[in-house]
Order: structure tokens, then sequence, then C-alpha cells
């Protein structure tokens, strides 16, 4: 009996140990990532086209592959500092992140190279400048979602009209149409500034000039750079600084007289962006407003503009060498700390076949193949001045470095709050820049 008990003893502690030695290898797994966690966690601006297509797509990626769609929304800046950390700690917290181009130089060390993701086919239903603008140092890191320029968005029932036709065509000697060139621009813009109920006050502006303390203003001035023949943005391939040049100082000028001769635009330029500028115009206080391509969409939705069913969309104006325009595509990104490189490719390109889903939610995509696809529907008029814009020759990226986004905070926005404002000319406030800048650039 002392024997069997013995035994019977002997195997229960045997059993026990087979027991806990599995549940110590199956810890072990996990800790050493051999069980896979089927998950991908992806970083989105709340509130944004990402997050809102990669919601409308969680549960079909998990059906096509078994995995599920964790998406982690944070404000703009919220997006950046989290991939900045997350490139500094390597701590896997992201397996997918949605950018804005201007952070590619600052995060390309921390992301995964996606050159075997832009086949020649993907290349071939691109705009110009969209590989370019994901890439760094001869790496591609994005694979684009989106794009967008700004274009001129105006009211039809203003340049229809036939009074209006007559008295502009009297006045300058030539047909009331949406403007090509910035001279047909300026005069279409101080034509529309008017009193129209004779007690002093400006009721309606031509258009907008952007002044206010961010990129977006920046972005609307170098629009101009470009149009004036710049074909690189504030340093050209050599990292000279070319900020105080002609192009740039002519399309300060522009601005500036428009702002403080013409008296065209609403005098409160330096509180008006983007926003205020869309604003103003779906309220019926401007005819014009150089705008992103996409804020036609809403220009014509009755809930949001007072103006709705009256709007037209126009190419980006021309100077002298042509359309150009600085473009602002957003783009999905891996972070190489992610343990789960494989299926995120895998999710990068099921995003890109669904690129139509930006569209909807936006009015403007990625894809050539898809804009053409809208540009025929219904409530997407804009695509056909917009893809005019995307396609020209002086349509550009921002430069590929590192320092552009101090550039544009330390320098450039102060620069083109300074002309302005009349406290320096155009040519004295870029001289300024240009000074600044090279305290910023690294001597080579």
């Amino acid at each position: 009996m002392k024997r069997k008990g013995f035994i019977s003893g002997i195997l229960s502690v045997f059993m026990l140990s087979i027991i806990l030695y599995g549940c110590s290898d199956e810890e072990t797994s996990v800790e050493e990532g051999k069980t896979e966690d089927k998950s991908l966690t992806v970083l989105v601006e709340g509130g944004s086209p990402a997050f809102t297509v990669a919601k409308e797509t969680a549960e079909e990626f998990k059906e096509k592959t078994g995995y599920e769609v964790k998406i982690e929304s944070v404000p703009y800046t919220g997006v950046y500092d989290k991939l900045k950390a997350e490139v500094a700690s390597q701590a896997g917290a992201f397996d997918v992140a949605t950018i804005d181009i201007l952070w590619f130089p600052a995060l390309a060390s921390g992301l995964l190279p996606l050159d075997d993701l832009i086949t020649e086919e993907v290349k071939g239903d691109l705009f110009q400048g969209l590989v370019e603008g994901g890439s760094y140092q001869d790496n591609v890191y994005g694979l684009p979602v989106w794009t967008n320029a700004k274009n001129v968005i105006y009211r039809k029932d203003l340049f229809e009209d036939e009074q209006n036709k007559a008295d502009f065509k009297k006045q300058y000697g030539y047909e009331l149409a949406p403007p090509k060139t910035w001279e047909q621009y300026k005069e279409i813009a101080k034509f529309f500034t008017r009193d129209t109920d004779h007690d002093g006050q400006i009721d309606i502006y031509g258009t907008t000039v952007f002044g206010a303390n961010n990129g977006d203003t920046v972005a609307s001035w170098l629009d101009h750079a470009a149009q004036a023949g710049t074909n690189s943005l504030v340093i050209d391939e050599n990292r000279e600084i070319i900020v105080n040049t002609e192009p740039y100082v002519e399309s300060l000028q522009l601005l500036t007289d428009m702002l403080n001769k013409d008296k065209s635009v609403p005098p409160g330029a330096m509180e008006i962006s983007s926003a205020e500028t869309a604003e103003l115009f779906w309220s019926g206080k401007s005819a014009m407003m150089i705008a992103w391509g996409h804020f036609y969409v809403p220009s014509n939705d009755p809930k949001q503009s007072d103006v709705a069913g009256k709007v037209g969309s126009a190419p980006m104006i021309a100077g002298d060498a042509g359309i150009g325009a600085v473009p602002g595509p957003w783009y999905q990104v891996i972070p190489s700390s992610s343990k789960k490189q494989e299926i995120a490719k895998t999710y990068l390109e099921f995003i890109y076949e669904k690129n139509a889903l930006f569209m909807d939610s936006l009015g403007v995509a990625a894809r050539k193949s898809v804009f053409e696809e809208y540009s025929a529907k219904e409530g997407y008029e804009h695509l056909e001045s917009l893809m005019t814009t995307l396609n020209a020759k002086q349509t550009q990226n921002r430069p590929e470095i590192k320092e552009w986004q101090q550039i544009e905070s330390e320098a450039l926005i102060p620069a083109v709050a300074y002309a302005l404002s009349g406290e320096k000319t155009p040519q004295e406030a870029l001289d300024w820049a240009a000074e600044v800048i090279k305290g910023i650039i690294p001597p080579q």
C-alpha cells in the first residue's frame, strides 16, 4: 500500500510538472513573440479621412486576414509627436500610421522602406511627385492615400451675372471668367470688392490672402513662387538659400499689394488661413477663394454653405512660368519598430485598393484612376481643375530636408507677416528670412 501510494504521488508530481511546464512554455512563447498577437495598431488623426477609412474597412480586413485593426486616433500634432517618440524608443507601439508629407525628413530614420510596394503599375496610377514626396534619401517610405492642391473656387452666380459681365468688360476690356493669370486674379478681386448697400462698409471681398501664423500661409505664398518660376522651394538642390530671389519677392509682393494697395481682401489677413477663408466664402462674403481643392465639396452643401449650388472650380492661377502649386499629400507608413511588418504591408496594399473611399470621405484621393472615375460624377466637378493643377509643370514638393519645419516656423512665417503688416518690404522680409535660414541649416 505504501509503495502504491508512493508511485501515485510520483505520477501526480510528474503530471503537475508537465502542466506547469506547458504554462511556462506558453508564457515564454508570448513574451518571445512566438504566439502571434493577431492585431494591428493603426495611428491616425482623429476625425480625419484616415480615421473614417480605417474604421470602415476594419471588419473586412479582419475577415480577409484574421487580424483585428486597433485604431488609435489623436489630434494632428499628436500623430507626429507619437511617431517621433516611437522612432526614439523603438517600442513597437504602432504598426501603421497615416502622416503628412511634411514629416518624412524627421521620421524617415524610424520608418520601414516600402520600395517593394511601389511597382510600375502603382507609379503609373499616381500623380507626379507623389512617390518622391513619400521618399527620403532615395528610399520610399510612404504609400499615398490622398493628394491635394489649391485651386480657384468661385461664385458662378456672380461670374455669370449679365450686368457683372457687361460692367467688367467695360472696365477691363476682356470677358469676365475665372482668372487664369495673376493680373486677371488681381483685377477680378478688385472688381468684386464692393459696398453693396452704399453704407461705407465692404459687404463682399474679391478673395482673401493668408497671413495666419501657420504652414498653410507659407504654402499659399510658395504656390505663387512656383508660378513665378522657381524650380526648387526656398533651398535649391545644392542647399543654397534662394528664398530672397526674384520669384519669392514677386509672389510676396502680389499678396501685399492685394492687401495694402488694392484692398481687395479682408483687412484681417493676419488671422486668415484655410478655415477662415472657407467661412467667408461659404457665408457669401467673398467672390473667390484660392483654397484646397476639396473645399469645393462643402461649398455646394446647403447645410454648410449659403452659396450652395452657385459654386464653380477652376485650375490654380498661372504666373510667368505657368500654373504651379505646393501639394499636400498624406501617406501610410510602417514604423521599423513594428513586429508585424509583413501583415502591415498587406494592410497598406489593402487600403491602397480602397482608395476610392478617401474620395467619398474627403473629395480627393491619390490614384489618377479614382480621380478620373469620380470626375464624371455629380458633386465632383472640382476634380478636372484639380487634376490640371496637380499635373502642372511648376507643381512641386517642399525640399527634402530635416530642418524644413524649423525653417517654416522661425523664418518663413515671420517673413510673410513682416511683409503683409508693412513692417518690411517683401525684399527686406525675405533678406531677413535668408539670414535666419543660414543659422538653421548646418554647413556642408
